[in-house]
């Protein structure tokens, strides 16, 4: 709405006018009023909740302060979806296929999100939406995105032409004069650091570059499902998937703006995308509104994300690191994520081998997700393989740590994309 106000008034000539052209000075914006909107509207949102008595069901599963928990506020992702939303509506260029696309997204899991904390709340049971349905509408969101990639005229790359190399270093970098489309993404460890998906459909023949097509469309569908998933399992301690998230969206942010803008790109080697820097706002909000969540959310918290915003934060970080084709690092840069949805499935599927083979179902963590292995006592009856630590490390610990981690491997991300 501002942009396009200050648009207008670019034709008059108006001092100041000129503010809203800039990025840098969007993306600020964007930050500060999602920021703003966190801390002085989530405060009355989480007193409305709790007037509302939306409190978290919690179970008990013999971890320290874990009772304490009951009754807090849940369903505060709500404030993170609307601290992105209103600063993306007044300083996003709504034109633009890439910003829409994130407030669909953002608009598509919320909902989903939200029936799921409704359900619980209206139940007073904890299992709320069925499985299926979680994934129907992931699954729902991944198909919409990829293909309006596919279709989307807006939605294209420049590949580079000309790379001049002089004693060993790139000197020159010329990109296309045109934009195409094209199933190139980013991937570490190799020169230029471009893959297509269409290299594995080459058997196709001609029809190669649209069996690369489907074959990326599959991949959204399980990177947007994946991610998803894994940022609501993180969502297990005070401020762990919040503060997790704001890393990952900060190296995001900064992969954005610089493939976004051809003279950083042509200066770094690597894949230039025409107006996606339109995305750098979008994250801007999403960070300001993690890190406004975040102040009533670390521990002790005084509201829980939920459903809500634990399946919309995922799915955010998932379709933007699609859009900016860097999809293929998500396992690296969101390795928490992953790590937590596999200690699910690895002690789901060997307490079955182990009950099916011996009557006794065994465990390999003393529980998962993995952030509760730490917090658990060791030796404590729990007949699991990996009993270490043996003593419990306090929550707000744990939390820190995982950060740290989550620090390391947005570092790490980045230097894989120049080791080559």
């Amino acid at each position: 709405m501002l942009y396009s106000l200050f648009e207008y008034l670019q034709q008059g000539n108006i001092p100041g006018s000129r503010l809203m052209s800039y990025i840098t000075f969007r993306s600020g914006a964007a930050l500060l009023l999602s920021l703003f909107i966190a801390l002085v509207f989530g405060r009355k949102i989480i007193d409305r909740l709790q007037l509302m008595q939306v409190g978290e069901i919690i179970r008990d599963l013999g971890l320290e302060g874990q009772m304490q928990k009951t009754g807090t506020p849940t369903m505060g992702g709500v404030i993170i979806i609307i601290s992105i939303i209103v600063p993306c509506l007044l300083v996003g260029d709504l034109t633009n296929i890439y910003m829409l696309l994130m407030i669909i997204s953002t608009l598509w899991l919320g909902t989903l999100g939200f029936c799921d904390d409704y359900l619980k709340m209206s139940k007073h049971d904890k299992e709320g939406m069925k499985g299926k349905f979680k994934i129907i509408g992931q699954v729902g969101l991944g198909l919409m995105v990829g293909l309006t990639m596919y279709f989307s005229p807006a939605i294209t790359q420049r590949e580079v032409s000309e790379v001049v190399i002089q004693d060993n270093v790139e000197t020159v970098v010329t990109y296309d004069s045109q934009d195409v489309k094209s199933t190139q993404t980013t991937i570490p460890f190799v020169k230029n650091n471009n893959f297509d998906y269409s290299y594995l459909t080459q058997w196709m023949g001609e029809y190669a570059q649209a069996g690369g097509w489907v074959l990326f469309i599959f991949v959204v569908i399980f990177v947007v499902t994946a991610t998803s998933n894994g940022a609501n399992l993180t969502d297990g301690l005070d401020g762990l998937c919040a503060g997790t998230s704001a890393i990952i969206c900060v190296a995001l942010a900064i992969m954005a703006y610089l493939g976004g803008n051809i003279i950083y790109a042509t200066y770094l080697n690597i894949m230039y995308i025409p107006h996606s820097a339109e995305l750098v706002v979008f994250m801007s909000a999403f960070i300001g509104a993690l890190i406004g969540f975040l102040w009533y959310n670390a521990y002790p918290a005084q509201v829980f994300m939920g459903d809500t915003g634990s399946l919309t934060i995922g799915g955010i970080i998932a379709v933007f690191a699609i859009l900016i084709h860097k999809e293929l690092l998500i396992p690296l840069l969101c390795a928490i994520f992953f790590i937590e949805d596999l200690s699910v499935m690895i002690q789901v599927a060997y307490f079955k081998y182990t009950k099916k083979r011996t009557g006794t179902g065994k465990r390999i963590f003393k529980m998962t997700p993995l952030h509760h292995h730490f917090q658990k006592q060791g030796n404590a009856g729990i007949d699991a393989l990996l009993q270490a630590p043996l003593r419990a490390i306090p929550e707000s610990k744990i939390v820190t740590r995982f950060w740290i981690v989550g620090i390391f491997l947005a570092v790490i991300t980045f230097v894989t994309l120049k080791i080559r």
